[in-house]
């Protein structure tokens, strides 16, 4: 004969970690668990002798009696969000699942402690608002940037007009003014074609098309041609295993004009500056793959900053802290990622996922 075994469910009202309740329909609290009194901090007799809505923060207290109205007609509450003061004044946000029992006139609920998921979205909320922020700066400074240099540029530009070259028979000075020219000349299709970027990146659409590296990287390299001969760098490039990728063309310039000037500008001194500059195809991924062989870093002291902006480690006055910055944040912004390896005189490798 089977024998029947009455389970208590006693224990797992005491014993929950969630906070169990049931309240009456005339407002009053009528059994709490030891998680709810604990958090809230109260005595039973407090919090049985109180309306409910004494212990909720005031700015939910109307809200709150709006949906305690619904479930006395018997609708149930779900997904319900407020806030409770503790004994010590602190703020708890509950999230709520609440049921009606109309002919015995109570409503059992069961809630969960959010706070600290609250606290959360509002640190994320905090960091989102800062980042608009200096994106909106950002975006003026290249405003500003942009309409105060192109007219010092078109003046150079007027200025190389106006040279007569058949009168200057030294080489040298010849050579210098072509690389000054194709400089300014440069300059302003690059600030020209940013402009446009700007203007198209308030509708967050970005071009995209097949490009090829190594058309790209010699357009980048003819730009700065002078800065390259001067520091005697040895550029090495192989894109034979992946010629062209799916990119933002002016993207994938800034890419490389900002890892070659920096690798310029950290050479370390009496050791003229090497670059390798390869594609290749791992594992399916695409891959750009740039080393250099100058300062480096300390990843252990700096590796989490290294793409942040305003970001400086070698103390040279030309640094501004922007460009592995923009490096990163064209390359994520179109799904890619970005990975740094380096040691302190032992020069850097970036290896760049596209997507």
């Amino acid at each position: 004969m089977e024998k029947t075994v009455e389970l208590s469910l006693e224990p797992f009202f005491e014993l929950s970690m969630d906070l169990l309740c049931i309240a009456g329909y005339d407002g009053y609290f009528k059994k709490v668990n030891p998680a709810f009194q604990k958090l809230l901090g109260y005595s039973e007799e407090v919090l049985f002798s109180r309306y409910i809505s004494e212990f909720i923060y005031e700015e939910d207290q109307t809200r709150t009696a709006g949906y305690r109205e619904n479930l006395k007609k018997e609708v149930p509450l779900i997904n319900f969000e407020n806030r409770f003061l503790t004994a010590s004044g602190d703020i708890v946000w509950l999230h709520w699942t609440s049921i009606p029992l109309p002919d015995e006139q109570l409503i059992y609920a069961i809630a969960k402690n959010i706070t600290y998921k609250k606290k959360l979205e509002e640190e994320r909320n905090g960091h989102m608002a800062q980042l608009e922020k200096i994106n909106k700066d950002l975006k003026q400074l290249n405003y500003t940037t942009a309409h105060d240099l192109r007219s010092p540029v078109n003046n150079l530009l007027s200025l190389f007009s106006f040279l007569d070259l058949s009168k200057i028979t030294d080489p040298e000075v010849l050579e210098t003014l072509n690389y000054m020219r194709m400089a300014t000349e440069g300059l302003h299709k690059s600030m020209d074609k940013y402009v446009d970027l700007l203007s198209t990146h308030e509708s967050l659409k970005i071009a995209l098309e097949e490009v090829e590296f190594e058309a790209t990287f010699k357009h980048v390299q003819q730009s700065i041609g002078s800065l390259l001969e001067s520091s005697m760098v040895k550029i090495n490039l192989d894109f034979s295993e992946l010629p062209t990728v799916v990119f933002n063309r002016s993207y994938l310039e800034s890419i490389f004009l900002n890892l070659l000037t920096n690798s310029i500008k950290y050479t370390k001194p009496e050791v003229h500056p090497v670059i390798h500059v390869a594609t290749v195809i791992v594992n399916g991924k695409k891959q750009l793959i740039y080393t250099d062989n100058g300062l480096g870093f300390d990843l252990d002291a700096v590796g989490d900053k290294i793409f942040g902006l305003n970001q400086k480690f070698h103390g040279n006055s030309d640094s501004k802290g922007v460009g592995l910055y923009l490096v990163y944040n064209h390359i994520t912004s179109l799904g890619g990622s970005i990975t740094v390896d380096s040691k302190i005189n032992e020069g850097t490798t970036f290896v760049i996922t596209f997507q």
